[in-house]
């Protein structure tokens, strides 16, 4: 069982979380809090497995109890958010939250793909500490490509994507010298607030990706949430960004399967591939495709992932170039893009 906490100001916020977590027998909540300081008391106390957060609450703030139990213990904790704090979200998976879901996620309108996807994702979340000491998979040697001239790098990031990201772009320059296109699995309308937050850790400009735009060097595109976001080639013209609105890949929408292949299938050997930390799957058979195609692929390694899902498919391929820790995968970008 998953002893789970609830803590939200708001009684109808906090029913609707119980009946959610109580449709997986899995899980089993064993208390609630209506304020920040009650919260901290019986996350301290009760030692629960899983705590659902709110950000805006009485007496402490989401992002305050995160401070002061993250100094005392090292329960998982999920964020529960409006979209007018979404910004704070992302800063509190900075401060030591896992993962954030949107308040609007959980009605009754929620599909059953989603409603498993959330369910597995905070299983796994709440197991974060003993997935750490398995054993790492058989990876693939590290191959050094040869030098050619890159002309865009493409990313998926998801659970756990918001902390790595910041740390990715604060670590590559200004001059970074070819466009990066990311999808990030984010809730329905975070994208503008993310690309906001993202964008005070970065020495690049950040953006949602526009429909017909073409990427320029030192800009990343955030893709849209809800859209599969593609990169295409017309004869003789450059490159642009445009999207789709087809079924979901691995659950995700948008996925970056999606991405990377059409960016493969554009670019061949002028495209590098990165998957970092996430759940799942999404970007395992882009990164072969990319692979296919002539371009560089590289992959998030176990030890620095929160999750090591995505990154870990994407190695089982065979066709991951490089697996390197977070930190060092903005160098090797950029020694690869010179």
């Amino acid at each position: 069982m998953i002893n789970t906490l609830i803590v939200d100001d708001s009684a109808l916020a906090r029913n609707i979380l119980r009946d959610f977590l109580e449709g997986d027998s899995n899980f089993k909540i064993i208390g609630e809090a209506e304020d920040g300081e009650e919260g901290i008391q019986k996350i301290l106390s009760l030692n629960p497995d899983l705590v659902t957060l709110d950000i805006e609450m009485p007496k402490k703030t989401g992002l305050e109890v995160i401070e002061e139990v993250i100094k005392k213990t090292s329960v998982p904790i999920v964020v529960i958010t409006s979209h007018d704090t979404a910004k704070t979200a992302y800063e509190a998976t900075v401060r030591g939250a896992l993962e954030f879901y949107s308040k609007d996620t959980f009605t009754a309108s929620l599909s059953p793909g989603k409603r498993h996807e959330i369910y597995e994702t905070l299983k796994r979340i709440s197991g974060v500490k003993a997935l750490k000491s398995k054993t790492v998979v058989d990876l693939p040697s590290l191959i050094q490509p040869e030098k050619r001239k890159i002309r865009a790098v493409v990313l998926a990031s998801s659970t756990g994507g918001p902390k790595a990201l910041s740390t990715f772009f604060s670590l590559l320059p200004a001059d970074f010298p070819v466009p990066i296109i990311i999808v990030q699995h984010n809730s329905s309308g975070f994208d503008k607030s993310f690309t906001q937050w993202l964008d005070t850790y970065a020495n690049l400009n950040i953006k949602v990706a526009e429909e017909g735009e073409v990427p320029m060097a030192g800009t990343v595109y955030v893709a849209q949430t809800d859209w599969h976001l593609e990169l295409r080639q017309k004869t003789g013209q450059d490159c642009f960004l445009c999207y789709n609105d087809n079924e979901a890949e691995n659950n995700q929408k948008p996925a970056a399967d999606v991405l990377f292949r059409s960016a493969a299938e554009s670019l061949r050997e002028s495209l590098i591939s990165v998957v970092l930390t996430g759940m799942g799957r999404d970007g395992a058979l882009g990164t072969q495709r990319v692979r296919e195609m002539g371009g560089i692929t590289l992959a998030q390694d176990e030890e620095s992932s929160l999750i090591y899902g995505m990154p870990k498919a994407a190695a089982e391929t065979g066709c991951v170039d490089m697996v390197l820790p977070l930190q060092s995968i903005p160098g090797e970008l950029v020694k690869l893009t010179k």
